[in-house]
Protein backbone atom coordinates (compact mmCIF):
# COMPACT_ATOMS: atom_id res chain seq x y z
CA UNK A 1 0.00 0.00 0.00
CA UNK A 2 1.41 3.95 -1.24
CA UNK A 3 0.50 6.93 0.37
CA UNK A 4 -2.22 8.38 -1.91
CA UNK A 5 -1.37 11.42 -3.65
CA UNK A 6 -2.66 15.47 -3.30
CA UNK A 7 -3.77 14.83 -7.24
CA UNK A 8 -5.49 11.63 -6.64
CA UNK A 9 -7.28 13.03 -2.99
CA UNK A 10 -8.35 16.27 -4.85
CA UNK A 11 -9.91 13.72 -7.67
CA UNK A 12 -11.77 12.03 -4.51
CA UNK A 13 -13.04 15.29 -3.68
CA UNK A 14 -14.09 16.84 -7.15
CA UNK A 15 -15.92 12.78 -7.83
CA UNK A 16 -18.02 13.34 -4.29
CA UNK A 17 -18.77 16.79 -4.51
CA UNK A 18 -19.63 16.74 -8.31
CA UNK A 19 -21.36 12.99 -8.66
CA UNK A 20 -19.19 12.18 -11.97
CA UNK A 21 -16.09 11.77 -13.02
CA UNK A 22 -16.62 13.60 -16.32
CA UNK A 23 -17.78 16.74 -13.49
CA UNK A 24 -15.01 16.30 -11.73
CA UNK A 25 -12.79 16.04 -14.81
CA UNK A 26 -13.62 19.93 -15.78
CA UNK A 27 -13.38 21.02 -12.24
CA UNK A 28 -9.90 19.56 -12.39
CA UNK A 29 -8.82 20.49 -15.95
CA UNK A 30 -7.86 17.16 -17.11
CA UNK A 31 -9.50 14.80 -19.34
CA UNK A 32 -12.18 12.12 -18.02
CA UNK A 33 -9.86 8.98 -18.52
CA UNK A 34 -7.03 10.70 -16.35
CA UNK A 35 -9.86 11.50 -13.69
CA UNK A 36 -10.91 7.74 -13.40
CA UNK A 37 -7.32 7.05 -13.83
CA UNK A 38 -6.75 8.95 -10.54
CA UNK A 39 -10.06 7.20 -8.72
CA UNK A 40 -8.34 3.69 -10.00
CA UNK A 41 -5.07 4.39 -8.39
CA UNK A 42 -6.31 5.83 -5.22
CA UNK A 43 -8.30 2.61 -4.61
CA UNK A 44 -5.58 0.48 -5.15
CA UNK A 45 -2.97 2.53 -3.20
CA UNK A 46 -5.26 2.35 -0.78
CA UNK A 47 -7.06 -1.02 -0.94
CA UNK A 48 -10.20 0.38 -0.04
CA UNK A 49 -13.11 0.39 -2.43
CA UNK A 50 -13.93 3.77 -2.51
CA UNK A 51 -16.69 3.90 -4.86
CA UNK A 52 -19.69 1.60 -6.21
CA UNK A 53 -20.16 1.72 -10.27
CA UNK A 54 -24.08 2.23 -10.23
CA UNK A 55 -25.25 3.40 -14.26
CA UNK A 56 -22.02 4.65 -15.45
CA UNK A 57 -22.05 6.91 -11.79
CA UNK A 58 -19.48 6.41 -9.17
CA UNK A 59 -21.15 6.41 -5.60
CA UNK A 60 -19.19 6.45 -2.78
CA UNK A 61 -18.67 3.59 -0.03
CA UNK A 62 -19.06 4.08 3.01
CA UNK A 63 -15.34 4.14 3.54
CA UNK A 64 -15.29 6.43 0.80
CA UNK A 65 -17.46 8.99 2.52
CA UNK A 66 -15.18 8.48 5.98
CA UNK A 67 -12.35 9.05 3.71
CA UNK A 68 -13.58 12.19 1.88
CA UNK A 69 -14.77 13.77 5.38
CA UNK A 70 -11.03 13.11 6.77
CA UNK A 71 -9.42 14.66 3.35
CA UNK A 72 -11.75 17.91 3.55
CA UNK A 73 -11.01 18.09 7.07
CA UNK A 74 -7.31 18.44 6.56
CA UNK A 75 -8.07 20.56 3.07
CA UNK A 76 -10.28 22.78 5.32
CA UNK A 77 -7.12 23.35 7.90
CA UNK A 78 -5.06 23.93 4.92
CA UNK A 79 -7.05 26.57 3.16
CA UNK A 80 -7.17 28.60 7.03
CA UNK A 81 -3.47 28.49 6.44
CA UNK A 82 -4.11 30.11 3.45
CA UNK A 83 -6.44 32.72 5.25
CA UNK A 84 -3.91 33.21 7.85
CA UNK A 85 -0.69 33.67 5.23
CA UNK A 86 -3.10 36.49 3.78
CA UNK A 87 -4.23 38.23 6.77
CA UNK A 88 -0.42 38.14 7.64
CA UNK A 89 0.26 39.82 3.83
CA UNK A 90 -2.56 42.02 4.85
CA UNK A 91 -0.86 43.44 8.37
CA UNK A 92 2.75 43.97 6.13
CA UNK A 93 1.03 46.42 4.55
CA UNK A 94 -1.08 48.29 6.96
CA UNK A 95 -4.92 47.07 8.00
CA UNK A 96 -7.36 49.49 9.43
CA UNK A 97 -10.33 48.22 11.51
CA UNK A 98 -13.31 50.92 11.34
CA UNK A 99 -17.05 50.59 12.83
CA UNK A 100 -19.50 52.98 11.99
CA UNK A 101 -23.32 53.23 12.83
CA UNK A 102 -25.77 52.72 10.22
CA UNK A 103 -26.76 56.07 9.84
CA UNK A 104 -23.33 56.85 8.29
CA UNK A 105 -22.55 53.63 6.44
CA UNK A 106 -23.50 54.75 3.00
CA UNK A 107 -21.88 57.34 1.09
CA UNK A 108 -20.54 59.44 3.74
CA UNK A 109 -18.30 56.91 5.11
CA UNK A 110 -17.66 55.79 1.68
CA UNK A 111 -16.34 59.05 0.56
CA UNK A 112 -14.21 59.71 3.48
CA UNK A 113 -12.74 55.61 2.30
CA UNK A 114 -12.60 57.09 -0.84
CA UNK A 115 -10.12 59.98 -0.18
CA UNK A 116 -8.02 57.84 2.66
CA UNK A 117 -7.48 55.45 0.12
CA UNK A 118 -6.00 57.76 -2.59
CA UNK A 119 -3.49 58.76 0.04
CA UNK A 120 -2.69 54.80 1.21
CA UNK A 121 -3.42 52.82 -1.43
CA UNK A 122 -1.50 49.79 0.13
CA UNK A 123 -3.85 49.98 3.32
CA UNK A 124 -6.57 47.15 3.63
CA UNK A 125 -9.61 48.13 4.98
CA UNK A 126 -12.21 46.57 7.33
CA UNK A 127 -15.69 48.35 7.40
CA UNK A 128 -18.36 46.89 10.28
CA UNK A 129 -21.60 48.68 10.48
CA UNK A 130 -23.35 48.25 13.81
CA UNK A 131 -24.78 50.06 16.90
CA UNK A 132 -23.39 52.67 19.25
CA UNK A 133 -23.01 50.14 22.20
CA UNK A 134 -21.53 47.36 20.03
CA UNK A 135 -18.59 50.19 18.52
CA UNK A 136 -17.41 51.45 21.92
CA UNK A 137 -17.24 48.02 23.15
CA UNK A 138 -15.39 46.84 20.56
CA UNK A 139 -12.99 49.84 20.80
CA UNK A 140 -12.81 49.09 24.12
CA UNK A 141 -11.55 45.89 23.49
CA UNK A 142 -8.72 47.16 21.07
CA UNK A 143 -10.91 45.58 17.90
CA UNK A 144 -11.59 48.41 16.15
CA UNK A 145 -9.08 51.34 15.17
CA UNK A 146 -11.79 53.95 15.11
CA UNK A 147 -15.26 53.99 15.25
CA UNK A 148 -18.23 56.85 14.49
CA UNK A 149 -20.77 56.71 17.01
CA UNK A 150 -23.48 59.15 19.15
CA UNK A 151 -23.95 58.66 22.89
CA UNK A 152 -20.41 57.71 23.73
CA UNK A 153 -19.57 57.23 27.02
CA UNK A 154 -16.19 58.82 28.75
CA UNK A 155 -13.38 55.95 29.38
CA UNK A 156 -9.87 56.24 30.05
CA UNK A 157 -9.34 53.33 27.40
CA UNK A 158 -10.81 55.61 24.83
CA UNK A 159 -9.82 58.75 23.18
CA UNK A 160 -12.95 60.75 22.03
CA UNK A 161 -13.59 64.04 19.46
CA UNK A 162 -16.44 65.68 18.17
CA UNK A 163 -17.15 65.40 14.50
CA UNK A 164 -19.15 68.41 14.51
CA UNK A 165 -22.00 67.90 11.65
CA UNK A 166 -23.70 70.38 9.72
CA UNK A 167 -26.99 71.64 11.34
CA UNK A 168 -30.28 69.54 10.44
CA UNK A 169 -31.69 70.55 6.87
CA UNK A 170 -35.39 69.75 5.81
CA UNK A 171 -35.57 67.06 3.36
CA UNK A 172 -38.99 66.74 0.97
CA UNK A 173 -40.04 64.55 -1.93
CA UNK A 174 -39.04 65.54 -5.30
CA UNK A 175 -41.65 68.18 -6.10
CA UNK A 176 -42.88 68.90 -2.97
CA UNK A 177 -44.65 72.50 -2.34
CA UNK A 178 -42.36 73.60 0.25
CA UNK A 179 -39.51 73.08 -2.16
CA UNK A 180 -40.54 76.69 -3.61
CA UNK A 181 -39.45 78.43 -0.09
CA UNK A 182 -35.67 79.26 0.25
CA UNK A 183 -35.57 78.09 3.50
CA UNK A 184 -38.28 76.24 5.81
CA UNK A 185 -39.33 76.94 9.56
CA UNK A 186 -40.97 74.78 11.82
CA UNK A 187 -44.65 76.39 11.43
CA UNK A 188 -44.11 75.68 7.89
CA UNK A 189 -44.47 71.57 8.81
CA UNK A 190 -47.56 71.85 11.00
CA UNK A 191 -49.96 69.19 9.88
CA UNK A 192 -47.72 68.48 7.12
CA UNK A 193 -47.17 64.39 6.23
CA UNK A 194 -44.42 63.56 8.28
CA UNK A 195 -41.97 61.32 8.24
CA UNK A 196 -39.88 60.51 11.72
CA UNK A 197 -37.10 58.77 13.76
CA UNK A 198 -37.60 56.53 16.33
CA UNK A 199 -38.64 57.83 19.65
CA UNK A 200 -35.82 57.45 21.25
CA UNK A 201 -33.71 58.63 18.72
CA UNK A 202 -31.53 61.87 19.04
CA UNK A 203 -33.11 63.89 16.21
CA UNK A 204 -36.60 63.03 17.09
CA UNK A 205 -36.18 64.12 20.81
CA UNK A 206 -34.16 67.42 19.46
CA UNK A 207 -37.43 68.06 16.72
CA UNK A 208 -40.33 66.92 18.95
CA UNK A 209 -39.04 69.64 21.63
CA UNK A 210 -38.44 72.17 18.56
CA UNK A 211 -41.52 71.33 17.29
CA UNK A 212 -43.27 71.78 20.74
CA UNK A 213 -41.79 75.28 21.54
CA UNK A 214 -43.19 76.73 18.51
CA UNK A 215 -46.91 75.19 18.87
CA UNK A 216 -46.40 72.59 15.63
CA UNK A 217 -47.94 69.41 15.57
CA UNK A 218 -46.63 68.11 12.04
CA UNK A 219 -48.82 64.83 11.05
CA UNK A 220 -46.39 61.73 12.03
CA UNK A 221 -47.60 59.05 9.59
CA UNK A 222 -44.47 56.34 9.62
CA UNK A 223 -41.27 56.18 12.48
CA UNK A 224 -38.41 54.51 11.33
CA UNK A 225 -35.16 53.79 13.93
CA UNK A 226 -32.54 54.43 11.08
CA UNK A 227 -31.45 57.23 8.59
CA UNK A 228 -31.64 55.37 5.53
CA UNK A 229 -35.52 54.18 5.67
CA UNK A 230 -36.20 57.60 6.96
CA UNK A 231 -34.24 58.96 3.29
CA UNK A 232 -35.32 56.09 1.56
CA UNK A 233 -39.45 57.15 2.72
CA UNK A 234 -38.81 61.09 1.90
CA UNK A 235 -37.84 59.74 -1.62
CA UNK A 236 -40.58 57.90 -2.30
CA UNK A 237 -42.69 60.78 -1.47
CA UNK A 238 -44.56 59.66 1.69
CA UNK A 239 -44.06 62.47 3.53
CA UNK A 240 -41.13 65.36 5.14
CA UNK A 241 -38.94 65.38 7.94
CA UNK A 242 -35.86 67.37 9.35
CA UNK A 243 -32.54 65.32 9.99
CA UNK A 244 -28.66 65.47 9.83
CA UNK A 245 -27.55 66.16 6.25
CA UNK A 246 -24.89 63.21 6.68
CA UNK A 247 -27.54 60.42 6.73
CA UNK A 248 -29.34 61.92 4.20
CA UNK A 249 -27.14 61.18 1.75
CA UNK A 250 -28.31 57.54 1.40
CA UNK A 251 -30.71 59.47 -1.26
CA UNK A 252 -29.68 62.79 -1.53
CA UNK A 253 -29.74 62.81 -5.25
CA UNK A 254 -33.69 61.86 -5.05
CA UNK A 255 -34.43 64.59 -2.47
CA UNK A 256 -35.37 68.15 -2.16
CA UNK A 257 -33.15 70.14 0.74
CA UNK A 258 -33.19 73.35 2.10
CA UNK A 259 -31.82 74.93 5.21
CA UNK A 260 -34.28 74.73 8.15
CA UNK A 261 -34.57 77.50 11.38
CA UNK A 262 -33.39 77.34 13.65
CA UNK A 263 -30.44 75.48 13.73
CA UNK A 264 -31.01 71.86 15.11
CA UNK A 265 -27.11 70.66 15.88
CA UNK A 266 -26.06 66.64 15.74
CA UNK A 267 -22.76 65.76 16.85
CA UNK A 268 -21.35 62.17 16.37
CA UNK A 269 -18.59 61.32 18.15
CA UNK A 270 -15.07 59.79 17.12
CA UNK A 271 -13.56 56.70 18.80
CA UNK A 272 -10.29 55.05 19.40
CA UNK A 273 -8.02 52.98 21.68
CA UNK A 274 -5.62 55.17 23.59
CA UNK A 275 -2.09 54.01 22.34
CA UNK A 276 -3.91 52.21 19.24
CA UNK A 277 -2.07 49.51 17.25
CA UNK A 278 -2.80 51.84 13.89
CA UNK A 279 -2.68 55.10 15.42
CA UNK A 280 -0.90 56.68 12.27
CA UNK A 281 -3.31 55.46 10.07
CA UNK A 282 -6.83 55.72 12.26
CA UNK A 283 -5.45 59.50 12.32
CA UNK A 284 -5.18 59.79 8.74
CA UNK A 285 -9.06 57.91 8.32
CA UNK A 286 -10.50 60.64 10.66
CA UNK A 287 -9.01 63.58 9.25
CA UNK A 288 -10.55 62.23 5.69
CA UNK A 289 -13.84 62.13 8.09
CA UNK A 290 -13.65 65.72 8.91
CA UNK A 291 -12.92 66.56 5.70
CA UNK A 292 -16.15 65.17 4.33
CA UNK A 293 -17.98 66.90 7.13
CA UNK A 294 -17.25 70.13 6.33
CA UNK A 295 -17.34 69.46 2.85
CA UNK A 296 -21.33 68.72 3.43
CA UNK A 297 -21.86 71.83 5.11
CA UNK A 298 -19.96 73.81 2.86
Amino acid sequence: MRDPSLRQLEALIAVVESGTVSRAAEILRISQPAASKLIQELEADTGLELFERESGRLVPTERGMRLYEEVERVFGGVRQLARAVEAIRREDRGHLVIGTLPALSGPFVSRALAAFRRRHPDVFVSLESRSSQFLMEAVLLRRLDAALVINAVEHPSIEMERLESPPAIAALPRGHVLATKAVLRPEDFHQQAYIAFGVTGMMRRRTDALFEAHGVRPDIIIEATTAPNVAELVAAGLGVTVADPLSMAFAADRLETRPFEPAVTFEYNILRPVRARNSALAAAFIEEVHNQARAVGA
